[in-house]
Order: C-alpha cells, then structure tokens, then sequence
C-alpha cells in the first residue's frame, strides 16, 4: 500500500477517457488539492476555466467494466479562508410569481472560512442576518469516474458514473462506490463547499478549494450501475437525471440491486424494508441533472448482510 502526493498542474472540465495523471494501485491513497468551481486555487488566482475544474483522472491498475470502485474519503478540508457562494435562491426552486422578490445582485457573497473554529461567516453583503455563522461540513461536489459508453460528461452535470451530484454527505470519512466503464476507473474529484444546504438549491456551496487524501479499492466482478455509498450510520444510493421522479427512482432502484446482492433479500423483501425504513434526500435541484438519494440505517440491514 502505497501513499501518493500529487500536486495537479492540470484540470478537466469533463469525465470521459481522458490521459491519467497518475497510475495507482489498489489500496494505494492519494494526498492532493483540489481548486474552487471557478477555478480558483488556495492563493485565490486562477488556474483554469469554470465551471468545476476537477482534479485527475487517477488510472487504478486492475479495475474493468464490471468493477465497482470504492472511494474512502480519508481527509477533506479547506485550504483557505475565503469562500464563495451565488447570491439568492436559483429561479426553479421558488414559484415563477416570487422570482422578483429575490433582489438580485451582481458577482458573489463571500465568506470567512475558519477551520480551526468549524465555522464559515456571511462577509459581504451585509444582511438583516447581522454576524451570520454556520458550523462547516466540507463536502465534495463533484467527482466520480469516467463516463460510460466513452463519453466526456460535463462536470456541470451528473449520470452513471457520478459527476456534479453536490449531495452534503459526501465528506471525510464517507466510503463512496462508483461503478466502473474504462480500464482503471479514472477518478476525477474537486469542486469542494466549506458548507452547503440540501440541494444546492441557490446553484453553490460555500465554494473553496481544499486539501483532500483518499484511499482507493478495487473491488472485482461486481455490477453496478449508479453510485453508491455508506458512512457510519447509513448506506445510501445516488441517482442522477431530470425531472426529480426519475433520479428518485434510479436511486431506489439502484438500492434494490444492493439489497439483493450484498443482503440475500428477495426483490418483495427488499421493497417492505425500504417502504418502510429508507430516508430520501436531495443532492442537487439546481444543475442539469438532478441527484436524489435513497439511504437505509445500517442498524435496521445488518442482520440481513451476507458474509
């Protein structure tokens, strides 16, 4: 097992079959940076074109079209103080008649991040909010691996293969699962928020640019076909596409397959556990597609997990 410092000196703004910048093994870790979604680094100038310049593609020797790759997101946080967000709330979340109420400004709100102090503070514009806080909770927006069927996708949007999902619960100590379609898997990550409310649902987090390990495994002859992850508490599926009800039903679907793969439980079985027990949450309303996720307490599938 092998631990891999890499500084980027490059970024792709899609995820397809593009040139590795680096060959690791599996259960090798990575100790990198990623830079903001406008393509900001830590010291604030800009290294590449919006919007969600990722870092990578990382080739992983022996994973195939039929692998699942798992992501353990060992460390994530924010390198710098200054963070970024879009004023306002995105027109497609509100109802058409109240756009108008929502002044909208020029450029972006801008916020203090101290990660010593777990906070991230409203900075500009001065609001009726006063000295406005929120606890941090970095996340990853955007990562996952090469598109399927040789695609490029843009890291503006989210399908099989992951993309810009932007869901809260993709932070340091997350386990994520991607399935595979190129040889080596190819992982992209960046677009990193200090902060974010469920479904970025004003079109940003508190965008930032980060510090990030992770540590890779392949996992061999294991279909999958849409994301999924687990953390301490909960497993979860991730579903990607437009209108709403479908990425919802990818997600459920894509945790059905789990269900019967890894927990023996028959396609009736598995349906009373998640009639009854899932959580839904949203990722993203704001991009392209949508990300919906299903998740399922661990404490309530445990007595079902095979092996």
């Amino acid at each position: 097992m092998t631990t891999h410092h890499f500084t980027p000196e490059r970024y792709y703004r899609t995820m397809g079959a593009h040139p590795p910048v680096l060959t690791i093994a599996s259960g090798d870790s990575v100790v990198t940076t990623t830079i903001d979604a406008g393509g900001y680094d830590k010291d604030r100038q800009q290294v590449s074109p919006r919007p969600n310049p990722v870092t990578g593609p990382f080739y992983v020797e022996g994973a195939e079209p039929g692998d699942q790759l798992a992501v353990y997101i060992d460390s994530l946080r924010p390198n710098r103080t200054y963070g970024w967000a879009d004023h306002g709330l995105a027109d497609n979340v509100i109802d058409p008649s109240f756009v108008r109420a929502i002044p909208r400004l020029e450029g972006v709100s801008e916020w203090h991040v101290d990660m010593d102090a777990g906070t991230a503070t409203l900075v500009k514009p001065e609001t009726a909010l006063g000295n406005f806080s929120l606890p941090v909770r970095p996340m990853i927006g955007c990562f996952g691996v090469a598109a399927i069927r040789e695609q490029a996708i843009s890291t503006y949007t989210s399908a099989e293969h992951g993309g810009n999902m932007d869901y809260v619960g993709f932070g340091q100590g997350t386990t994520i699962y991607f399935p595979v379609f190129e040889p080596g898997a190819l992982f992209f990550l960046g677009d990193v928020h200090a902060l974010q409310g469920h479904g970025e649902i004003s079109g940003s987090g508190i965008e930032i640019s980060a510090d990030v390990t992770f540590t890779v495994q392949v996992i061999k002859n294991k279909p999958s076909r849409w994301p999924r992850g687990e953390d301490a508490n909960y497993i979860f599926t991730a579903g990607n596409a437009r209108p709403l009800d479908q990425a919802l039903q990818h997600a459920t679907t894509e945790m059905m397959r789990w269900l019967e793969q890894d927990y023996g439980l028959d396609a009736l079985s598995a349906s009373y556990l998640i009639s009854q027990a899932n959580e839904y949450e949203v990722g993203n309303v704001f991009d392209p597609a949508y990300t919906m996720i299903c998740k399922l307490p661990k404490r309530v599938v445990a007595p079902y997990k095979r092996g």
